[in-house]
């Protein structure tokens, strides 16, 4: 399994085959970039950890530290257990106080994954209770892959066809379809002036965000906020990346592809704040005037967050 490193530029898992073969990487990875505090690298980790606890909290279960937090394999079966919907099917410690206990938990755990199809590579039980952060990072990216990209089916997806791509063209594919207005092509910089966050939004649910357009990109927290905030209470899409982060320049492509994955199947919940699009020139808002009649006002001017 390729590690989860890869910023949005260039470093999908791949880029390398593509080199050799003659393809040329749109940008080298760096020292900064490799550092184990570059941003995407902490930007990742946030998001994945936030995916994991929106999954682990219907089992009243919390990861803190990624890194340390799995160790033990317990929240590591919860996770699995509640994203595949089955039972490990084998006993495990229910209080790994030894080290040996947590190893034999957490390969219980990797033993089901084999089950499932799920093919790890260079990850074993001693990399997980270790803390080996880049290949905890690289499971539970593979296990975003398989349980939120790659499993469900949409609604307008041909099965065949979705058979056929890699779990980003599929979901790349799925956004340019509710998007052709705009020239969506990759999970980084295409999102960064949150202009696009609203614009799905309001695909998904027609007068959510309708006014996405005017949204002023000088302003991208302002507008990703926006957005993320309508999604969060009438889609129930969970911000597992914040405004601030999905804006970065240094987002890497495996946190912005984990929070989109979820848009495919949100539902609309009753009662939303549905409005029509605005229209500058026609817009005209009255009110009393001074002798009595209606007046007009200024039209009103699109709020962000």
């Amino acid at each position: 399994m390729s590690a989860p490193g890869g910023r949005g530029r260039g470093a999908e898992p791949g880029a390398a085959a593509g080199a050799a073969a003659g393809a040329e990487p749109e940008m080298p990875a760096t020292e900064k970039d490799l550092a184990e505090d570059a941003p995407w690298k902490r930007i990742q980790q946030n998001t994945f950890t936030r995916w994991c606890n929106e999954h682990l909290k219907c089992v009243q279960k919390r990861v803190g530290n990624l890194q340390t937090d799995l160790g033990d394999g317990l929240r590591l079966i919860a996770l699995l257990e509640v994203l595949s919907q089955k039972q490990m099917g084998r006993k495990y410690n229910a209080r790994p106080t030894f080290r040996q206990m947590q190893l034999e938990n957490v390969s219980v755990a990797l033993e089901f994954l084999e089950r499932e199809n799920i093919k790890l590579v260079s990850i074993d039980s001693k990399a997980i209770v270790d803390g080996n952060l880049k290949l905890i990072l690289g499971l539970i990216w593979t296990l975003i892959l398989h349980y939120s990209i790659s499993m469900p089916m949409w609604d307008e997806e041909d099965e065949e066809e979705a058979k056929r791509q890699t779990p980003k063209q599929r979901l790349l594919g799925w956004i340019q379809n509710r998007l052709p207005q705009l020239p969506i092509t990759n999970f980084s910089k295409d999102w960064q002036s949150g202009r696009a966050l609203g614009a799905l939004v309001d695909s998904c649910a027609p007068g959510l965000c309708p006014d996405w357009d005017s949204w002023d990109p000088s302003r991208p927290v302002d507008n990703a906020r926006e957005a993320m905030q309508q999604a969060d209470e009438w889609l129930g899409i969970p911000q597992v990346i914040t405004p601030e982060e999905i804006v970065d320049p240094n987002v890497d492509e495996h946190s912005v592809m984990t929070y989109l994955s979820q848009f495919p199947k949100a539902k609309l919940k009753p009662g939303a704040p549905l409005r029509p699009k605005l229209n500058p020139k026609k817009a005209r808002a009255y009110g009393p005037g001074e002798g009595g009649g209606d007046t007009p006002k200024t039209p009103g001017t699109p709020k962000f967050g």
